[in-house]
């Protein structure tokens, strides 16, 4: 952890003439976007795969009307479907999961007081006054209120993250309307529980706010950008 702080203080030396005392939020905006690039291969092969996943659906209820009655036939036939089509359904989680390790080095990078037995020098950055390691609550309590300076900062990232939650909600409901065979189990039938599932998906993208009011400013600032690239990724390649 202590290389990673090295490597963002000289990012922020980089970025201080430009940014001054906010360079170190840059730098960690910056280290977002590179993470998401280093992914996007694997978001583009996962956007292939549902666009192959969509095409297959017309075939896969061919295999549910002639196995109707034989469900173990049914799971050997469309999982032979997705074997020669080179489809896996399991590509999409990938962009997301190789994120997790990113986000949790920046969490407790801005979570500890000490790194390698010396004081976090990196606890002492702000964004527009707002200290990179301190999380909503301690904005609010922190004598500037919801609107002083940190509290603005926080207002102006839930603005953000709700606008790109309302688009990804919109987004959402488009597509399951249009491919509403997806909920549906390799025998045909509605798999338990996934009415309730349905519901809540388009929902999803809103329990970012809640991450970013409770994980220090700098964690909420990977989620924030990483957020908006998928929101702008994910329109694109799946236009």
């Amino acid at each position: 952890m202590s290389v990673f702080a090295h490597l963002v203080e000289q990012l922020a030396d980089l970025l201080e003439p430009l940014f001054h005392g906010s360079a170190a939020a840059a730098a960690i905006v910056l280290f977002t976007a590179f993470v998401r690039l280093l992914v996007h291969p694997l978001s583009r092969a996962a956007a292939r795969g549902q666009q192959a996943r969509t095409r297959l659906q017309p075939r896969i209820a061919e295999l549910r009307r002639k196995y109707r009655r034989d469900p173990e036939r049914l799971q050997r036939a469309v999982l032979e479907l997705h074997r020669e089509e080179k489809v896996s359904p399991l590509a999409g989680c990938l962009p997301g999961v190789l994120q997790l390790p990113a986000f949790f080095l920046l969490y407790h990078l801005f979570s500890s007081g000490t790194i390698g037995g010396e004081a976090n020098g990196l606890l002492g950055h702000e964004l527009l006054g707002a200290p990179l390691g301190d999380r909503w609550l301690d904005a609010l309590n922190g004598g500037g209120g919801l609107l002083g300076d940190a509290g603005l900062v926080y207002i102006g990232l839930f603005v953000l993250v709700t606008a790109v939650a309302a688009f990804n909600y919109r987004r959402t409901k488009i597509m399951m309307a249009a491919h509403p065979m997806a909920s549906a189990g390799q025998d045909g039938q509605p798999v338990p529980g996934m009415g309730a599932i349905t519901k809540v998906m388009p929902f999803m993208s809103f329990f970012t706010l809640v991450t970013v009011a409770v994980v220090p400013l700098a964690a909420a600032l990977y989620v924030v950008t990483s957020t908006t690239w998928s929101a702008v990724e994910r329109a694109v390649l799946y236009r």
